[in-house]
C-alpha cells in the first residue's frame, strides 16, 4: 500500500555525506519548565531531533503525544520520549529536572534536595551523551551549574546555567515599559546570583548608546531613584509573585532557554548573562554566577569584564560570597 510513496529514482544521489548532521537535543524533565522549553524550541525550529526524558513515563508519553500532533504546523523535526541512552550523539542536554520551588521558598532552599538528585543523574548524562554541552535550568541554577561541573569532569566552558537570562529579560521589559520603547532597543543586565542577591547594573543601562544613569543610581534624582528601585524590586520578586499565583514560572524561561540553545547550535557568538565558572574576575573565585558571556558552539568561550561602579562591584562580590558559602556546605 505504501510502497508507491517510497520508491527512489536511480538518478537521485543517496550519498549520506551530502546530508547535514541533524541538531539533536535532550531535555531531562517533563514538568512545566521542561515542556515550556520543548514547546518554545519546537515552534522556533531549534532542533531537528528532540528527546524528552522523565521518570514519570505515563506523563511523558502524554506530553510527547500532545507535541507531535502539532508537527504538521511547524518545520520538520522529530520529537520523541526516550532515555538518556537515546541521546548518545546529542549536541546539547538541557536539565530541568528537580524539586519544585514551594511558595515562600528561596531558590537556595532547594539546594540539598537537588544536589542528591544530580549525584546520580550527571554521571549517567556524561556516559550517555559524552559530546554534549550541558545546559542547567534546575534551581538554584548557579549552585546546580557548579555541582554539575564538579560531578561531570567536563571543561567549565561546556557546563552552562540559564543564570540571569530571565532576570535580564524581566529587567529590560519593565524598564522599556517605563520608557515606552521596545525592550529589544534597550540594553541592561542583571548579574550575579539568579536569586535574592542578584545585582542590577544601572551604570550600563542604555538606549541607543545614551546612558540612563552613568554612575549608577547616585546619578539620578530621588524621585527617579524610587521608580528605578521599584523596577528592580519587581524583577527580584517576580518568580515569587508568579509562583504564589500559578505555582511555577515556565513560559518566559522556556523562551530564554531557546535563545541560549540557538546561540550554541547556530554558533552565534551571542552575549548572554548565562551562569558559568568564574575564576579571577572582580575578585571572584571558584563560583558559577552570571556575567555577560560570549556563547557559541563551544559553549561559553569568553566572559566580559564589565566596568562596574564601586557599589555594583561590592554587590557582585556579596552575591558571589552568598553562593560560595552555600557551595562550601555541600557534600560533593
Amino acid at each position: 500500500m505504501f510502497e508507491q510513496f517510497f520508491t527512489t529514482s536511480p538518478e537521485i544521489n543517496q550519498d549520506s555525506t551530502t546530508i547535514r548532521r541533524p541538531r539533536k537535543g535532550v531535555i531531562i524533565g517533563a514538568g512545566q519548565v521542561g515542556m515550556a522549553c520543548a514547546y518554545s524550541m519546537l515552534i522556533q525550529n531549534t532542533l531537528d531531533e528532540m528527546i524528552i526524558v522523565d521518570v514519570n513515563r505515563e506523563k511523558l508519553e502524554g506530553e510527547v503525544m500532545d507535541l507531535v500532533h502539532g508537527l504538521p504546523f511547524v518545520e520538520p523535526s522529530i520529537v520523541r520520549s526516550g532515555t538518556l541512552a537515546d541521546g548518545q550523539d546529542a549536541d546539547i542536554v538541557i536539565i530541568t529536572a528537580g524539586a519544585k520551588q514551594r511558595p515562600g521558598e528561596s531558590r537556595l532552599d532547594l539546594v540539598q534536595r537537588n544536589v542528591e538528585l544530580f549525584k546520580g543523574l550527571i554521571s549517567e548524562v556524561v556516559k550517555c551523551c559524552p559530546s554534549a554541552i550541558l545546559l542547567i535550568v534546575t534551581n538554584p541554577v548557579d549552585i546546580m551549574t557548579y555541582v554539575t561541573w564538579r560531578l561531570s569532569g567536563l571543561p567549565s566552558s561546556s557546563v552552562i546555567g540559564s543564570g540571569t537570562v530571565l532576570d535580564t529579560a524581566r529587567f529590560r521589559y519593565l524598564l522599556a515599559e517605563k520608557l515606552q520603547i521596545d525592550p529589544r532597543s534597550l540594553h541592561a543586565y542583571i548579574i550575579g546570583e539568579h536569586g535574592d542577591s542578584e545585582v542590577a547594573v544601572w551604570s550600563k543601562v542604555n538606549v541607543a548608546g545614551m546612558q540612563l544613569c552613568d554612575r549608577g543610581l547616585s546619578d539620578s534624582t530621588s524621585e527617579d531613584n524610587k521608580q528605578l528601585e521599584e523596577v528592580f524590586t519587581q524583577v527580584k520578586n517576580a518568580a515569587y509573585e508568579i509562583i504564589q499565583r500559578k505555582g511555577a514560572t515556565s513560559y518566559a524561561i522556556g523562551l530564554g532557554v531557546t535563545q541560549i540553545v540557538q546561540a550554541i547550535l547556530r554558533n552565534q557568538n551571542r552575549v548572554l548573562t548565562v551562569s558559568s565558572l568564574i575564576n579571577g574576575l572582580h575578585g571572584i573565585h571558584d563560583v558559577c554566577l552570571s556575567l555577560p558571556a560570549v556563547v557559541n558552539r563551544q559553549g561559553v568561550t569568553r566572559v566580559l569584564n564589565l566596568s562596574l561602579t564601586p557599589k555594583e562591584e561590592q554587590q557582585l562580590l556579596h552575591s558571589s560570597q552568598v553562593l560560595r558559602e552555600t557551595i562550601a556546605k555541600l557534600n560533593l
